[in-house]
């Protein structure tokens, strides 16, 4: 072996399986005889040979750690997941405590891999007090979920010093997992250190080293790979011309945001102009535009924004999408700050990451959300000179034929999602006039409100393609049924749902923790209609037997409930997997939205309210509450309710009455006026 690592020259390190087999309780005074015996044992054992012998591994382990350090190579070591027929148990990281402890050990270079899951925070503990211990979170990412490849990275960084984790793109099975590992690492560190910037762990300046520490510096150090090698700075001199190769057809890119209308906005910037300036600095936006209307582009009285002062919109770079519609230009998702890492109060996406940050801290929860999108799609018509925009037919609710007619669309729409990124688990025809609905994957809600934003610019574009305008708009036709943005949402901690019920805690078939949640919405929701349903439009649609939600309850699969549990196909007899609120429109900020039902959802959970019996019949007016039965009533509910004041700036909210104040004015006066919002929603 002394000789191989001579003659090679090139190599850069060794790597141990021992956790995958024996475990990595090495045992330390582990002899020369024993490891014999353990060889003989195994020789015995027949073909085909798998060393499986404790003695022969940890003789085999220590020998080649003495190697590595004889000639200064790092030792790579597999810990936690792995092959199917391991004992988990066997490889936590703090089995390896002897050898760390060990002082012929003490001047290796230890590196675990796989960021050591589910150990993330064993071994980030390892790392924080052991200096020869580093940690390298490659395969985790892009094996786990999501949620699971965030959180682990989160883990690792509770503990261990920026300057010992680092990545490789390790993959299994098929290279494409290689190019995943690649992909997903690059926005998994950056929505770690972008809530560390937020948390006020690090500036954005330390962000930014840290994240060229983990990509490379790190492991330049470790590896003790020299910066000058030909082989480095080819793929350096490779990176450069491919990004600029990528980045050569891009013509501008649209900086997006969503006002407190609800309403989608953007500035195009040119590309070379945004890598140079914007996503450091971002682009200028007067403070007026977070108090503009449905109806008006300018700042509602009493908003208490004016065109003096300017906010920026950061791109968040975790968002940034070529358009699939129109490949020449991408777009991307904006932070507003006061400045770069500091955000403006005004901004929805923090206020929506601030309180998911709350539900995290407190309960150790998150809430997952899947968005149902119902739109309607219109085609234009000349009735006696003049144009008019009618639906697109007539078919009835899930109709074979009236899909055909809209699959050109349809199929468009699901392509451009997927490349997105984002899933779509159904698409189907809806009961009113040309009307669709498109059904979105669950994910954690933040991401959910950035999938729903790109899937309403999808349908719009792809729509406006084929000659055709999709709206949103709550209630397109007085004598037909709305279109509604149902959410369903549940609670998970670990990876785990647990607003399902499970033991002695269910009741209904939902966990305490679910009952408290749902209890504190339904307390709250004439307060939390102001922000799902903004528009006065809005209230035409909720109204009884249109399965939206008229009425202060839930039910158990209760299509008429404000709050519908739901168990899906597959989920066990007796369980409820999430609840779906039906009075979601798709004229409301989605973060703003989300934000004011957690709030609601936490203040369940603080004070441990009730969730009263379900209503699992057709709702009776003469027992139940009606709710806020236009958006007058839901504003003085929301003026009465406090809960918000935690969690939205009152500034914010002062801006957000004032809005909702001018939309009831402005359509109170002109009747007419809702029928302009197909342009708009």
């Amino acid at each position: 072996m002394r000789d191989a690592v001579t003659v090679a020259g090139e190599i850069f390190g060794l790597k141990s399986i021992a956790a995958y087999r024996s475990g990595l309780e090495i045992n330390t005074n582990v002899t020369n005889n024993d490891a014999e015996d353990g060889l003989r044992q195994t020789l015995i054992a027949g073909k085909p040979v798998r060393i499986a012998n404790k003695n022969l591994i940890d003789y085999i382990f220590l020998r080649s750690l003495e190697v590595a350090q004889s000639y200064d190579l790092p030792m790579q070591i597999h810990s936690g997941f792995g092959d199917k027929d391991l004992d988990l148990r066997l490889s936590n990281p703090l089995h390896l405590r002897a050898v760390l402890e060990d002082k012929r050990y003490s001047k290796s270079r230890i590196v675990f891999l796989h960021a050591s899951y589910p150990f993330s925070r064993e071994a980030s503990y390892l790392a924080s007090v052991y200096s020869q211990v580093y940690l390298d979170f490659g395969l985790a990412i892009p094996k786990l979920s999501v949620h699971g490849m965030i959180s682990s990275m989160k883990e690792l960084l509770e503990l261990a010093p920026l300057n010992k984790v680092m990545f490789s793109t390790d993959g299994y099975a098929f290279p494409e997992t290689f190019y995943l590992g690649a992909k997903k690492s690059r926005e998994v560190v950056f929505s770690v250190l972008r809530d560390a910037c937020i948390d006020g762990d690090l500036s954005v300046p330390e962000a930014v080293e840290a994240a060229k520490d983990i990509f490379a510096r790190n492991a330049i150090h470790f590896y003790k790979i020299s910066p000058a090698n030909s082989v480095i700075n080819s793929h350096s001199n490779l990176s450069q011309n491919l990004s600029g190769d990528l980045d050569i057809d891009v013509s501008l890119v649209r900086v997006m945001w969503v006002d407190g209308a609800g309403q989608h906005r953007c500035r195009a910037v040119p590309k070379k102009r945004f890598n140079d300036v914007v996503v450091k600095n971002g682009v200028g936006l007067a403070f007026a535009v977070m108090g503009f209307s449905s109806h008006m582009d300018g700042p509602a009285e009493g908003s208490g924004l004016t065109a003096v002062g300017e906010t920026r919109l950061v791109p968040d770079l975790s968002t940034l999408r070529r358009i699939p519609w129109n490949k020449e230009d991408e777009m991307v998702l904006a932070d507003m700050c006061v400045k770069p890492g500091e955000a403006w109060e005004y901004c929805p996406r923090d206020v929506l990451r601030r309180a998911s940050k709350i539900l995290k801290d407190e309960f150790d929860l998150e809430m997952i959300a899947g968005f149902e999108n119902e739109f309607i799609l219109l085609k234009m018509l000349k009735r006696e000179g003049k144009e008019e925009w009618v639906p697109f037919d007539s078919s009835p609710y899930c109709s074979t034929s009236g899909f055909d007619s809209a699959s050109p669309v349809l199929h468009e729409v699901v392509d451009s999602l997927h490349s997105l990124g984002i899933a779509v688990e159904q698409i189907h025809g809806e009961a009113a006039k040309g009307q669709f609905e498109v059904v979105l994957k669950y994910t954690i809600c933040t991401k959910a409100a950035d999938n729903l934003i790109f899937t309403r610019e999808v349908v719009r574009a792809i729509a406006r393609k084929h000659g055709l305008l999709a709206t949103f708009i709550p209630k397109y036709a007085l004598d037909d049924l709305g279109s509604g943005s149902h959410v369903h949402l549940s609670l998970w901690r670990n990876g785990q749902n647990v607003y399902m019920g499970s033991g002695t805690s269910s009741k209904h078939g939902i966990s305490t923790l679910g009952r408290e949640f749902m209890a504190g919405i339904l307390q709250h929701l004439p307060s939390i209609l102001a922000f799902i349903a903004p528009l006065p439009n809005s209230y035409d649609r909720l109204r009884p037997n249109t399965w939206s939600g008229a009425y202060l309850f839930w039910g158990n699969e209760n299509k008429e409930a404000p709050l519908r549990a739901s168990s899906p196909p597959g989920t066990l007899d007796g369980l409820v997997t999430n609840f779906e609120m039906k009075s979601f429109d798709g004229s409301a900020n989605p973060y703003l939205g989300l934000a004011t039902i957690l709030a609601a959802g936490i203040d369940g959970l603080r004070r441990h309210l009730p969730l009263p019996e379900p209503v699992d019949t057709n709702p009776n007016p003469e027992t139940l509450q009606r709710l806020p039965a236009s958006l007058s009533e839901s504003l003085d509910a929301l003026h009465k309710d406090d809960f918000l004041k935690e969690f939205i700036s009152e500034k914010l909210l002062t801006a957000i009455k004032a809005i909702r104040k001018a939309e009831i004015e402005h359509y109170t006066k002109h009747k007419d006026a809702y029928k302009e919002l197909i342009h708009r929603y």
